[in-house]
């Protein structure tokens, strides 16, 4: 009844090799889009308070729709990237330089 750890021979003579692992099975909940989130916060009362303290009502009115958020995915070369911010820096240097000597 005690149990016995293995010997390496005993475990080399299996062939592992066919054996595959059963996979983990996770459950997936549905994510919600933009427009669900945007229903919700309307419909339910429970999304105008916050720990029944803080009204957020005020804040509820103003947030911006999904649309005015949306950005289109723009690419960023380094060496463009790089050269573009190091001439902005220098032209508001060259700026700060000529003002002080003013």
């Amino acid at each position: 009844d005690i149990p016995v750890i293995p010997d390496l021979e005993e475990v080399q003579e299996e062939d592992l090799a066919m054996q595959v692992a059963a996979p983990p099975s996770v459950q997936v909940n549905r994510v919600l889009t933009y427009h669900d989130l945007d229903k919700d916060l309307r419909k339910y009362a429970a999304f105008q308070t916050m720990d029944g303290e803080v009204d957020l009502k005020l804040l509820t009115k103003v947030l911006a729709p999904e649309h005015e958020l949306r950005e289109d995915d723009v690419s960023w070369n380094w060496d463009h990237l790089f050269t573009e911010v190091s001439s902005e820096l220098v032209t508001e240097w060259d700026l700060g330089q000529s003002e002080r000597e003013d």
